[in-house]
């Protein structure tokens, strides 16, 4: 057990000690301190030179670098889905890259939302990402039913954590679906995916989940957890790039169902260029794709999923907790008391927390802003949550120590004051 202190020596210590740094492969913006990877990951070397190389296959093959790239751009979904199964403790078949985050629960949930009889709700939360929540109503009218009606939030007790036993309370015979997200967006806790999973199925209950902010930092066993199906993006701890095209996940116990939304690319890859009218889906989580795949915005990926194979996700998942247990640790002893007044909204118990801190106040979109003119890249989510995420690939633990410091200053010299109550469009 690592024994924390509140003086520099102590971070100084930890990096010294730290046998998982791949800063050097990472391009940190000039003068900063990224603390902001749980929304957008950095890029590393390893993805700029693979994009480059895609780029020049472009440029020297044309049309035929779908078939003659390195790997075959023809494939590279699957390729590169086969590549994260390994992240997420699937079959390489189970796994595909392709499309968005919320194109993909559309698909998956579409899918999956079977109503019926009396099984005619979706379950969710009300902490969850407000786009999963779109996408849930959406589907529901789609079926021909009233969200207001058939969509169940599962509330929150203090508008932080949610409770699992309170949420398998909810899975009454109403149920045909369950969708939550692996971690919260704004607290950081990280749900109990296997236990939910195994009581949904107790009930005859389908159950996905969007794991945006797991996968990469956290490891997932979906096959031996008996997920149904997930979906996550790949540009926060995956490191793949604004926009990068995201992934998804079916249990191979499902590969005979037909995609609720078909294209020609979930064909059956032997048979594609048939140019049947009639859609015969391929037998694996790539029949769930749709259109040709972004081969640009995929290209990122190969080289972001190699450093975090090379760096190994139980290794980075140990890193990870050490570092938010630092910063919490520093939150407590430095900053818990007048007048400095921050909470901490993200579990304390390793196991229920994902790879990033909620620091609450009041003033946390002035603080905040305050941070980012210091040349600190956090986040700010309403009402009153500074986002912190030290990254385990290229953050230091002197950094965490170093943004404890200037909070601490922010806060003596009220520099927050000089800035807007007014939330930018990107916050």
């Amino acid at each position: 057990m690592v024994q924390f202190t509140t003086d520099e020596e102590c971070a100084r210590t930890l990096d010294r000690n730290d046998s998982l740094s791949f800063r050097d492969r990472f391009f940190i913006p000039a003068s900063t301190i990224y603390l902001n990877g749980n929304s957008l990951g950095l890029q590393s070397q390893d993805a700029r030179q693979c994009v480059q190389k895609v780029l020049d296959e472009w440029k020297t093959l044309g049309i035929g670098g779908w078939l003659e790239g390195d790997p075959p751009w023809f494939y590279y979904a699957e390729s590169l889905g086969a590549t994260a199964s390994r992240l997420v403790g699937a079959l390489p078949q189970e796994v595909v890259a392709t499309g968005t985050t919320t194109g993909n629960l559309h698909s998956l949930v579409g899918t999956f939302y079977t109503p019926h009889g009396r099984k005619t709700k979706i379950l969710a939360d009300e902490l969850d990402f407000p786009t999963d929540v779109y996408a849930l109503q959406s589907q529901i009218e789609l079926k021909g039913f009233n969200p207001e009606r058939d969509l169940i939030l599962a509330p929150s007790r203090d508008g932080r954590f949610l409770d699992e036993h309170a949420i398998v309370e909810l899975m009454t015979d109403e149920v045909a679906l369950v969708c939550l997200s692996s971690v919260l967006y704004r607290s950081g806790q990280l749900l109990d995916i296997p236990y939910l999973t195994e009581e949904a199925h107790n009930r005859g209950i389908t159950i996905g989940f969007d794991c945006s902010h797991s996968v990469g930092v956290v490891p997932h066993s979906f096959d031996e957890w008996g997920v149904d199906f997930a979906v996550w993006c790949s540009y926060k701890y995956l490191n793949g790039g604004p926009g990068s095209t995201a992934f998804l996940y079916v249990n191979r116990a499902h590969f005979q169902r037909k995609p609720a939304l078909s294209g020609w690319f979930g064909n059956v890859k032997e048979r594609q260029f048939d140019l049947s009218l009639e859609f015969e889906p391929a037998s694996s989580a790539g029949g769930w794709q749709i259109s040709s795949p972004s081969i640009l915005s995929a290209a990122p990926l190969e080289g972001a999923l190699a450093i975090t194979l090379e760096a190994g996700i139980e290794t980075i998942r140990e890193k990870s907790l050490l570092m938010t247990s630092y910063l919490m640790y520093l939150v407590d002893e430095v900053l818990s008391g007048d007048p400095y007044n921050f909470n901490i909204g993200t579990p304390r118990e390793p196991s229920r927390r994902g790879a990033h801190v909620a620091l609450e106040h009041e003033e946390a979109l002035r603080i905040c802003e305050a941070l980012r003119t210091r040349g600190v890249i956090p986040d700010f989510r309403p009402p009153n949550i500074i986002r912190v995420a030290p990254m385990p690939l290229y953050t230091t633990y002197h950094e965490i120590w170093q943004v404890v410091q200037y909070l601490k200053e922010i806060v003596d010299s009220r520099e927050y004051e000089q800035f807007s109550t007014e939330r930018k469009a990107v916050s």
